[in-house]
């Protein structure tokens, strides 16, 4: 109990009543003693008991003590000094009053009479003092009640919150992985498509023949090598792919890795090295799954390193297992990205103006075989621009299993549509920008075989520089959207800006694999007079063409 909460009853009991400490201290008074004494309540508190008393100082003290340890009423007789000299001698009842926590010290209620009892009275004041103790218990209870509500509501609200963010996060990965899925697809289908067109219904020289199988091959070996991952990722989450079991000798199988990615590393100068240790023993698995799994890694790292650089494998035996080690010098990844490298449908850059193509497959497929192969593999990199290593541990082989075979299927694609140069390109001069060779080649070809005076580009910068250069205006701008450094979006607001006699004004058609409803809008609202979404059939561009140079006019 507080002075304050003793007053609040206190104040108006017609008795004397005192609260003071075990050490005779007045902590509060009601205005009975204080008019009794004929002393002012703020000049009583703080005094001692002992100065108003004429009792021997012994005598108080032991009353005190035998108040504080007694669980009911003590009587007792005390003589007072009053202010003007008289003395008052009281039938004293003390009565120490239960802490309100342990730490807090006990207190002597003290109620003084003129030799009458008040025994009862003095109980009903005690339960009166039970009950508001009672009371405020309760209340700083439920208080604690609502505290704790409120924390598991905040962090109800917060685990929440954090789900429906996940949720958001999904499907923006969805999206993102459609979108590259549609992109990767459809760029070495429209290599394919235009070359094979053109091959059906065109006569042509014996080296655009050569050239025209080789890029047909080329984009068809990449677009297999793509649906052979979406195919392995699908067995691998319905848990339907099975591995041909048997005891592999790795070297070999690293072997034949390397020299499947050697002409890919010989074609940027990079330094492709191997440290191979032929005793590092033989493993259980299946070689081509294990074959596969070095050459995905290999492929990446060749594919992130730029030229002059440098990749090295290594294998050795490490204690019970074997360490597969692929490094590169390559543009290494970031610490942020770094704990999702192995995620499916996760790449650093998934813009469209990202420098490296694929689906983002490659290393999720290298590690569910791993596991698959009963091992662990990990990534470290010191960060960006500063290479990476990959490790694969698998387990050495303990005993041996009977081999059972698989079935591998594999994609084919198909399908033709006659071509031919009708209408006319004669006379018009067209500006083709693409960072993709082949497709470059092939629009390039396409174009002049029809007629048009045709100029290639690699980037945004470049086809600046063909514009501002030309001494004879370009009639039409055929622009990629998704290119390395700068994309389609921002080459058109450069070309926009410029004088109308340098192509300002030139007509543009986006000719580019991203090719949903959103991507067809957002071209034409950046300014393009033409959306062409890849594969694109020649007859269809030349079409195109023609349409926006006002060559169909009267058809």
């Amino acid at each position: 109990m507080t002075p304050e909460q003793f007053l609040e009853f206190a104040r108006l009991l017609p008795e004397p009543v005192l609260l003071i400490s075990v050490n005779g201290q007045i902590l509060a008074a009601n205005p009975s003693f204080s008019k009794m004494l004929g002393l002012h309540h703020q000049i009583l508190q703080g005094k001692m008991l002992f100065e108003l008393v004429t009792n021997p100082p012994d005598q108080v003290r032991q009353y005190l003590r035998n108040c504080s340890s007694s669980r009911g009423m003590v009587l007792g007789s005390l003589t007072l000094s009053a202010n003007n000299g008289e003395t008052c001698l009281c039938r004293s009842e003390g009565a120490a009053i239960r802490p309100w926590s342990p730490e807090s010290p006990a207190l002597i209620l003290l109620r003084l009479k003129s030799r009458e009892s008040a025994s009862s009275r003095f109980i009903l004041l005690n339960k009166k003092i039970d009950e508001l103790a009672k009371e405020i218990r309760q209340r700083k209870r439920a208080e604690e009640e609502r505290a704790q509500l409120l924390v598991q509501e905040q962090k109800a609200r917060a685990e929440a919150e954090k789900a429906r963010a996940e949720a958001e996060n999904l499907n923006r990965l969805k999206d993102e992985f459609l979108s590259t899925v549609s992109h990767e697809l459809r760029t070495p289908l429209n290599a394919i498509l235009g070359w094979s067109q053109i091959l059906r219904t065109k006569r042509v020289d014996e080296a655009t023949m050569n050239r025209a199988l080789e890029t047909i091959g080329r984009n068809a070996r990449s677009q297999a090598q793509l649906v052979d991952d979406l195919l392995d990722i699908s067995r691998i989450i319905t848990g339907k792919i099975r591995l041909n079991v048997q005891t592999v000798e790795l070297l070999p199988v690293i072997e034949a890795a390397m020299d499947t990615v050697r002409p890919t590393a010989d074609a940027k100068n990079i330094r492709l090295q191997s440290v191979l240790d032929p005793a590092a023993g033989p493993v259980l698995g299946d070689s081509e799954r294990l074959q596969q799994i070095v050459w995905n890694l290999l492929s990446n790292a060749i594919k992130f390193t730029s030229k002059h650089g440098r990749v090295q494998v290594c294998l050795q035996r490490i204690n019970s297992h074997v360490e597969i080690v692929v490094a590169d010098t390559g543009q290494g990844i970031s610490a942020e990205f770094l704990p999702y490298v192995f995620e499916r449908f996760r790449q650093a850059d998934s813009s469209i103006t990202r420098s490296f193509g694929g689906l983002g497959l490659g290393l999720a497929i290298v590690r569910q075989l791993v596991e698959l192969h009963g091992g662990t593999v990990h990534a470290e990199s010191p960060g960006e621009g500063q290479g990476s290593t990959f490790t694969v541990k698998l387990p050495l082989m303990a005993v041996g299993l009977t081999a059972i075979e698989p079935e591998r299927v594999h994609p084919a694609v198909g399908g033709s549509v006659p071509f031919d140069c009708s209408p006319r390109l004669d006379g018009l001069r067209i500006l083709i920008v693409d960072d993709d060779a082949d497709i470059r080649d092939l629009l390039t070809y396409t174009l002049e075989v029809c007629g048009a005076e045709v100029m290639a580009a690699v980037s945004a910068d470049d086809a600046i520089s063909a514009l501002t250069a030309s001494s004879t205006p370009m009639d039409i701008l055929i622009s990629d959207i998704g290119m390395p450094d700068e994309d389609g979006y921002a080459l058109l607001r450069r070309v926009r800006a410029l004088e109308p006699e340098n192509g300002g004004k030139i007509p543009a058609i986006a000719l580019t694999a991203y090719a949903r409803t959103q991507d067809r809008r957002a071209a034409l609202l950046a300014g393009f007079q033409s959306h062409v979404a890849k594969p694109v059939e020649p007859a269809e561009l030349i079409a195109v063409i023609a349409n926006l140079a006002g060559r169909i006019r009267g058809i």
